[in-house]
């Protein structure tokens, strides 16, 4: 009997991305379509993988290696999805998921959170059109619109700030690294690398990077914020909560984000009342009587974590929050989600 299993390509098999994805498609068992691996450019194809608890070939990335696929993933760098995108020119009836952004400017491009999209009432939430290109959106963006859109729904939110710290992983293997060889050169009074943030990224903070760096924390503000606006627009509960004036900075750690929030309401309902409140799917909520969460903890778990919650003592409409969530995993999560609806 012929197997009428669907196969998705994974193009950048071997980023921190792909391998996220490869780890969820192996361990779920709610995973309905089969993975073919997919080198990017800057990695060597032909060779042999662990994938779950058998080995696979990583094919080359070329027009046979993508034909007949459902979907294609895309978790390279840019330059591997924009081959990706013009091999897959002429084939209108392969979806593409994109996890870089590369796609996020062309006409049929629709930005995608599957976990944000679960918040909005079925009844008032409009017939979404088909899209053949689905852009997850940024980790942040989507950690952020979990949490604004239920504190909204619960407690009117009149104004916030946001403060991101971002991990070297948002650049991938080479921000990794890059990190790790900073903080062993430092340490063995040696010159540092310096190609992916163009400065000492090593037990340090950035606001910017370097002139020379080849992205910058104001690309990364921007995009955030682009698609924050597009999450809380959504129709449905929480929908229509305001923007946060928000800011980015480097991080020395290798994963995960922490955000710190403070937020000011409408009518402060109180600690434990937002508290109580606050949890919900893809939520957890830390009690005072519990430790704050942080991003080593939260590393390889679902959704955003959020603690260390108290009242401005110099704004009584006003709370702080610490939120968690792993970048990589929140990415991959609503990447596999869109998958499984296109099956």
């Amino acid at each position: 009997m012929a197997d009428h299993t669907p196969t998705f390509a994974l193009v950048g098999s071997d980023s921190l991305l792909g391998r996220e994805i490869r780890d969820m498609a192996t361990t779920s068992a709610a995973t309905p379509f089969s993975l073919r691996l997919i080198a990017a450019e800057e990695e060597r194809s032909g060779t042999l993988t662990r994938f779950g608890d058998e080995v696979a070939t990583v094919a080359e990335l070329t027009a046979l290696s993508l034909a007949g696929a459902r979907g294609v993933f895309l978790a390279g760098r840019q330059e591997s999805s924009r081959k990706a995108l013009e091999l897959l020119a002429d084939e209108p009836d392969t979806a593409i998921i994109d996890l870089t952004g590369t796609a996020e400017d062309t006409g049929d491009a629709r930005l995608r959170a599957p976990a944000v999209e679960a918040q909005a009432d079925e009844e008032e939430a409009p017939e979404r059109p088909e899209a053949r290109v689905h852009v997850i959106a940024h980790p942040a963006a989507i950690a952020l619109a979990l949490f604004l859109r239920r504190l909204h729904a619960q407690d009117g939110i009149r104004r916030s700030v946001v403060q991101i710290l971002a991990p070297a992983s948002e650049h991938g293997v080479k921000g990794v690294e890059e990190l790790q060889q900073q903080t062993v050169s430092l340490l063995s009074f040696k010159p540092l690398p310096r190609a992916v943030f163009d400065g000492q990224s090593a037990f340090n903070l950035l606001a910017q990077y370097g002139e020379e760096a080849p992205a910058s924390l104001e690309e990364t503000e921007l995009r955030i914020e682009r698609h924050l606006a597009t999450l809380l627009n959504l129709p449905g509960a929480g929908g229509g909560a305001p923007l946060p004036s928000l800011r980015v900075v480097q991080a020395p750690v290798f994963h995960g984000y922490s955000i710190s929030a403070w937020v000011e309401f409408e009518n402060n309902s109180g600690r434990e009342a937002i508290e109580s409140g606050l949890a919900a799917a893809h939520i957890e909520v830390r009690g005072g009587e519990f430790e704050p969460p942080n991003n080593v903890g939260q590393a390889g778990q679902s959704g955003i974590a959020v603690g260390a919650i108290a009242e401005d003592r110099n704004d009584a409409d006003a709370v702080w929050f610490w939120i968690v969530a792993d970048n990589l995993r929140v990415s991959a999560e609503n990447a596999m989600a869109v998958a499984r609806d296109l099956v």
